[in-house]
């Protein structure tokens, strides 16, 4: 077998786990498969079950073949905690989804007080890597396409056997050079700014959230993130090249993050955050107080006129006739000053220009309006032409009666007339949502719920 460099010849574990679930946080161990590499290149295998002190799901049950009977009289994981960290400690810890088996044991070991850590690598991106013409890289993808020797699969031993299956041939099927370069790449540890505990990197999950990053004294940045474990590593892989990155970084002294059940939810705590707390380094999604929009007004015999008006006197959510949202009267009024030069719209008719009745508009001496101030054109063609021009800001209706939800992931988003309520996961917190006075309708809320009005579902309420 080729021989790895100095910095690789150490003794190494291939674990694998079973579980009640899949998330870390709640559910628990049953088994625990170890396949032990010495630095001789001597192999031991380990295994138990683990009373996971909770009933495993049905499902689970009849995938693993694991059933709440074997795991009855089994020791519980404080019991094994010891031979466990023993088996573990100093080793290069590889598994299949690592991130899924090292969660769960830290978890586990933090349970009774344990800061358990290793360092880890990840048989899943080791075959990208390796083996980048594949779009399958799951165990089941490596069993056919490897023709790996399968002994108990999904048991935790047998599939511990299966990945340190894979890493021999994926050793044997490249370069030492290339594999030891791989290996290097996929377990080093990011660069993080110095008051950072390297431990958090860790810590952050991988799935959609929201991060805070706090200076000294003050909230310095809001973000959110698909994953958030790469993005906030992401600040920080090159913060020398970016003048804000390398203001983060030397101000950053703790970071938090809010996990969400998916994007939608991390795009909208995100803006709720960054307006509640108005971070020093966030530019983007503040607060604005003076939100405008354009309303069409009927004057009679086939005239409408525009109005602009702000979001503090009118229920935006509840309005059905809006057109565009600005920060100001003044980018309103700019607005529609562009669509009557581009149109011919008469400024005098748009409110943008006082005249007499049946005096011509600047617009029209200079030949830039139809002539609807001085019956050149009539009111109704003109009233057409605007709302052909403003066709394209309108507003969405709120297509509800009442408030609405939208699931993502294990929880659901309320939401009333464009405004966010908030994020419930059980029946109570969503009753309790409801009865909180609504928010003011806000930009960012809006244009972010206005694309995934179709995943809405109404919940049936009149409002």
């Amino acid at each position: 077998m080729t021989r790895l460099p100095e910095r690789f010849a150490q003794r190494m574990v291939f674990v694998d786990l079973e579980t009640t679930g899949a998330t870390a946080t709640t559910d628990r161990i049953t088994e625990i498969g170890i396949v032990e590499v010495a630095e001789d290149g001597a192999i031991s295998e380990w295994s138990t079950l683990v009373n996971p002190e909770t009933p495993i799901p049905v499902f689970i049950q009849s995938m693993t073949g694991i059933t709440d009977a074997m795991v009855a009289d089994a020791p519980s994981f404080a019991e094994l905690a010891n031979e466990v960290i023993g088996r573990l400690q100093g080793r290069l810890f590889i598994a299949h989804n690592a991130r899924f088996d090292y969660g769960f044991l830290k978890n586990e070991f933090r349970r009774i007080g344990i800061d358990f850590r290793a360092t880890v690598a990840c048989t899943v991106k080791l075959s990208r890597r390796l083996f980048p013409g594949h779009p399958r890289h799951g165990l089941d993808a490596l069993i056919e396409r490897h023709e790996l020797t399968v002994t108990d699969r999904h048991r935790a031993l047998g599939d511990a056997r299966l990945i340190h299956q894979f890493w021999n041939l994926a050793r044997e099927a490249h370069p030492e050079e290339r594999f030891a370069a791989v290996l290097k790449e996929l377990t080093a540890r990011p660069s993080l700014p110095s008051h950072i505990d390297p431990g958090i990197v860790e810590d952050l999950p991988e799935g959609p959230g929201v991060y805070l990053f706090h200076g000294d004294n003050a909230l310095l940045y809001v973000g959110k993130a698909k994953n958030l474990r790469e993005r906030v590593l992401s600040h920080f892989a090159g913060d020398h090249g970016s003048a804000k990155e390398m203001s983060l970084a030397q101000q950053l002294r703790r970071i938090e993050w809010i996990e969400t059940g998916g994007e939608v939810g991390a795009l909208l705590k995100e803006a709720a955050l960054i307006k509640q707390l108005q971070p020093t380094h966030n530019r983007q999604l503040r607060r604005n107080l003076d939100l405008c929009a354009i309303r069409l007004i009927d004057r009679g015999t086939g005239l409408l006129v525009p109005e602009i008006i702000h979001a503090r006197d009118h229920d935006f959510g509840r309005q059905a006739n809006l057109y565009g949202l600005y920060k100001s009267a003044k980018e309103a009024e700019k607005v529609l000053f562009d669509i009557a030069n581009a149109h011919g719209l008469c400024h005098a008719i748009l409110g943008l220009e006082k005249v007499k009745p049946g005096k011509p508009c600047f617009a029209w001496q200079v030949k830039k309006c139809l002539g609807a101030c001085v019956g050149e054109e009539s009111l109704v063609a003109h009233t057409l032409r605007l709302a052909q021009s403003l066709a394209k800001l309108k507003l969405k209706a709120w297509p509800f009666q009442g408030p609405a939800c939208l699931k993502e992931g294990d929880e659901v988003l309320l939401i009333d007339h464009w405004c966010y309520l908030g994020s419930a996961k059980a029946e109570d917190d969503v009753w309790e949502l409801l009865e909180q006075e609504r928010p003011q309708f806000d930009r960012d809320t809006y244009r972010i719920l206005a694309k995934v009005a179709d995943r809405m579902t109404s919940l049936g309420i009149k409002g």
